[in-house]
């Protein structure tokens, strides 16, 4: 697994990017703005992701990304870093978080699946519509047609496979999901929502939970990209 590091002060920020993205080019910007500059700051690809190698033997379920990423932080003498995921890296560092919590002191989550993702509707085309086969084999290009330029520009350097068997990772989700683990959680905990995109389900157990929910403003899914400044203000108040 390999990263973008920006050098700064403990304790450390981890990023960790979403399906078919890659860490840096959807949060240098966020994390080099006032509210966050000067702290050791650590964007993390996902093993099929980025820069990361490819390994065809790996599972790419959520549990496996987790511990994956746990192995890279102890190689990189990673504690107590405050981690923040999107979308589907979110769910992997609430998953980081319980199975590893001296590597989680706080955690910032963008829009992540709490639940299993349910298949594409009847009719329409996904990554879960593909066999693992048909999905290498074009599956994946025709993907990369139907979906905008900002998530194709990432998405073309994963490794299909690797997609693909995230994509059944998310549908598959966690036992307890990973709603679950997030409020039983004992570190602090934030959930960014996008105010363009659909409200949270379950917004109010959360809260009862001690999860910090807020909705950016004009932001949608990449809250990040969409909204940095609001982004950074987020992360920092965590």
């Amino acid at each position: 697994m390999r990263w973008v590091e920006i050098a700064g002060a403990e304790p450390a920020r981890i990023c960790v990017h979403g399906a078919g993205a890659q860490a840096a080019a959807y949060f240098t910007h966020a994390m080099t703005l006032p509210p966050l500059a000067g702290r050791r700051t650590l964007m993390m690809d996902l093993l099929g992701f980025g820069l990361s190698d490819r390994p065809a033997g790996f599972g790419y379920r959520l549990e496996d990304h987790a511990d994956a990423l746990a192995r890279a932080l102890d190689a990189a003498g990673i504690t107590g870093a405050e981690v923040i995921g999107h979308s589907m890296g979110g769910a992997v560092t609430v998953v980081l978080a319980g199975r590893r919590p001296d590597l989680v002191s706080r955690l910032v989550l963008a829009e992540a699946p709490l639940d299993p993702v349910p298949p594409p509707a009847a009719g329409s085309v996904g990554i879960t519509t593909f066999t693992e086969a048909e999905f290498a084999a074009g599956g994946m290009a025709q993907i990369l047609d139907q979906v905008g330029p900002q998530w194709a520009a990432t998405m073309r350097l994963a490794d299909p496979v690797a997609l693909h068997r995230s994509a059944f990772g998310l549908r598959a989700g966690t036992s307890p999901t990973v709603r679950a683990q997030l409020m039983t959680l004992p570190v602090p905990r934030t959930f960014l929502v996008g105010a363009l995109s659909q409200p949270l389900s379950g917004r109010s157990e959360l809260e009862a939970a001690g999860v910090r929910v807020v909705t950016v403003p004009h932001a949608g899914h990449n809250i990040m990209l969409d909204n940095p400044a609001a982004f950074a203000e987020q992360v920092a108040r965590s």
